[in-house]
């Protein structure tokens, strides 16, 4: 029986590039194929060649794309266009880039029904409808008059599906779906692809770096570096024993439950592809590699299940490919660095030709807070939920409405603002953006120091190389701009600003959320290490569970603007009690088997701050809601270890009740 899908040594250049070089694989009828690795591996480009959407300077070289009888490369563009969106669809990274922000989603998955389907009027607008039915878009019908701003990036991505689903394609391409999701969001959009392959039959082709989600979605595996693929074969058999030092080196980058040494990291980068690339693409990285690797490309071979292009293939040694460093276990006297009560923070929304004040987004609800010294407390839940607002109002970059915050046994006001920025600095989301692209590095890290007063300026510069070389930087960094780092590098900037003015307390507002795992791998190694020689505290602000198992002591949960659970990290992911906080823990996509691992799908998305519900917050999305969940809001329940819960339904168990 034929695959659905054949690729034959695909060669794909761009410019002088060799971005695919020779990629092989197939997916079958009713079959998800992950493609996986890091970041430049030339995932995308392989996606796009097939779909013949190359950006400008991209062009087959060589080989042969199949699916089923039909050779894609040999078609004209105008057959292509039936194929590509009909027979062959995409699901892209980022919805909000691929959805025309001006046009009406109804409108948008219209004309795709139009131009594969031939439908129009009332009759493409009800198949519209029937579309997003289909994907778990709740109020369908009212959804089609919305545009894209104006939804979530769950919706978002829902309509992207919908409309890739609208010429009833045989294979869906879905490049890296869920990158940018909650995980409950995550677990949502996964569970439509699921369902839709089952019903439909559908071929997939998963390209993503989440090896939980490969564990959990994936049929078969194919591993992608600098162009190559270097592993392939089925998911059992790679989760089981992956053979190439880079699958394991993948592996042992992921945060584990309960570990607490340093994470395994992949030095160097992927190399780039315009210059002959000698021998095995991953020897200058691997740990393993031999006089052979650096001058005879490997071929491919059969081991364990799999196929693995490694010329120390079944060498290797059988234990773990990381280094443990083990970190003496001290006495830890609590000790309170920053204290927040009653914080809130409103936003008005103001309408008319004079403006007046209708109503107030309620972002932050009455949020307490502790944090001990030389600990992480890791402030984790969907976005919009307020966690961000938290972390800016606390330095007051944001001015709160109400709240008392306490740092250092003193209050928080605006005249001690100084003082304040001397103690708590902020590692925010996406460096690039937080840094100034003009200033070089050495000017950006002086900058603060020389605005609070920091030393003399003769001490400032040498401050700089010792910044520097403490987050892992060359020496010659400081003369360089932002823009000539890669993504993990600039993160590292950013925490070398952040640590200039030798502050207590970082807020950490999701610095390793775009990051591959091994890049994340790094940064996280360098906030314990930094953590463990200056006793900072961290307030880590995140929706990634695995990196909090692995970093925080204590897990506060928030929705809606208020914490409904809180406690020590053990306590809250291993035995959550609240049903949000069950449902995060649920979705976290793992690497491990299910055996024993309760799944809560939540319906619906996160209600609107402008308009809470009454009683309980949670209680439209809750699968144990009552009528006293609708009226009134829970008061905290002690579960004892310093771990407590909002919730009715928790109180009525009792709390020896299990979560």
């Amino acid at each position: 029986m034929k695959p659905l899908l054949r690729v034959d040594t695909l060669i794909t250049k761009i410019g002088a590039a060799r971005v695919v070089d020779g990629v092989s694989f197939r997916v079958e009828a009713g079959e998800t194929y992950a493609l996986l690795g890091e970041s430049g591996c030339g995932k995308s480009i392989t996606a796009l060649s097939l779909m013949r959407l190359l950006p400008d300077g991209g062009r087959i070289v060589s080989g042969a794309v199949r699916l089923g009888d039909t050779d894609v490369l040999a078609l004209p563009e105008r057959e292509m266009r039936r194929v590509r969106g009909g027979r062959m669809a995409m699901v892209f990274q980022e919805p909000m880039l691929a959805l025309n922000p001006v046009i009406r989603v109804g409108d948008q998955i219209g004309e795709a029904l139009s131009l594969h389907q031939g439908l129009a009027g009332a009759a493409a607008r009800e198949a519209a409808r029937a579309l997003l039915d289909s994907v778990g878009v709740p109020d369908a019908a009212r959804r089609l008059d919305t545009y894209p701003f104006e939804l979530s990036g769950g919706l978002r991505q829902r309509m992207m599906i919908a409309m890739a689903l609208a010429g009833e394609p045989e294979l869906l391409i879905a490049d890296e779906p869920t990158t940018a999701l909650d995980v409950t969001i995550q677990a949502q959009v996964l569970g439509v692809l699921r369902d839709l392959r089952a019903t439909r039959r559908m071929g997939m082709l998963l390209i993503t770096h989440d090896l939980g989600v490969v564990a959990e979605n994936a049929d078969r595996v194919g591993v992608m570096y600098a162009g190559e693929l270097l592993e392939e074969g089925a998911r059992d058999a790679f989760f089981t024993a992956p053979q190439h030092p880079y699958s394991r080196m993948l592996f042992e980058a992921l945060p584990r439950t309960g570990d607490g040494g340093r994470l395994a990291t992949i030095a160097g980068q992927v190399p780039r592809l315009d210059a002959p690339l000698p021998g095995c693409r991953f020897a200058p990285r691997c740990p393993f590699a031999i006089a052979r690797c650096r001058e005879e490309s490997p071929g491919w071979r059969e081991l364990g299940g799999m196929r693995v292009r490694c010329h120390r293939a079944g060498e290797l040694p059988t234990d773990s490919v990381r280094e443990r460093i083990a970190h003496s276990a001290t006495a830890h006297v609590p000790q309170t660095l920053l204290q927040v009560e009653g914080l809130k923070m409103y936003f008005p929304i103001r309408r008319g030709v004079i403006p007046r004040t209708v109503g107030y987004v309620r972002a932050v609800d009455g949020v307490d807070l502790a944090v001990q010294a030389g600990r992480t407390l890791a402030l984790v839940g969907e976005s919009g939920c307020g966690k961000t607002t938290v972390g800016k109002a606390l330095l007051r970059l944001i001015e709160p409405t109400a709240g008392t915050i306490m740092l250092g046994g003193e209050t928080v006001a605006a005249k001690r603002m100084p003082a304040l920025r001397r103690q708590a600095q902020m590692v925010f989301q996406d460096p690039f953006s937080s840094l100034n692209p003009r200033m070089r590095v050495a000017d950006i890290l002086l900058e603060g120091m020389e605005a609070l007063g920091v030393d003399t300026r003769g001490k400032r510069r040498g401050a700089v190389a010792r910044l520097l070389s403490q987050v892992g930087l060359p020496d010659d960094a400081g003369d360089r701009y932002p823009h000539a780092f890669s993504g993990g590098q600039r993160q590292r900037i950013a925490i070398a600003r952040a640590l200039a003015v030798s502050p207590r307390l970082v807020i950490c507002d999701e610095p390793t959320s775009a990051l591959d795992v091994s890049v994340q791998a790094q940064i996280l190694n360098l906030l314990k290490d930094l953590q463990d020689d200056l006793g900072l505290a961290y307030l880590f602000i995140t929706h990634n569970l695995a990196v909090v198992e692995y970093l925080a002591h204590e897990v506060a949960v928030m929705y809606l603007g208020r914490i409904v659970e809180q406690g020590p990290a053990g306590a809250v992911l291993h035995t959550p009690r609240h049903p949000y906080t069950q449902a995060l823990v649920g979705a976290l996509p793992r690497i491990e088997p299910h055996a024993g691992r309760r799944i809560i799908r939540l319906a619906g998305d996160q209600p609107s701050p402008l308009n809470p519900p009454a009683g309980c917050h949670f209680h439209p999305r809750c699968p144990h809601a009552s009528a006293i969940c609708r009226q009134t809001y829970p008061q905290q329940t002690d579960l004892g270890g310093g771990h407590w819960v909002r919730c009715h339904w928790v109180a009525e168990q009792g709390k020896d009740f299990p979560g």
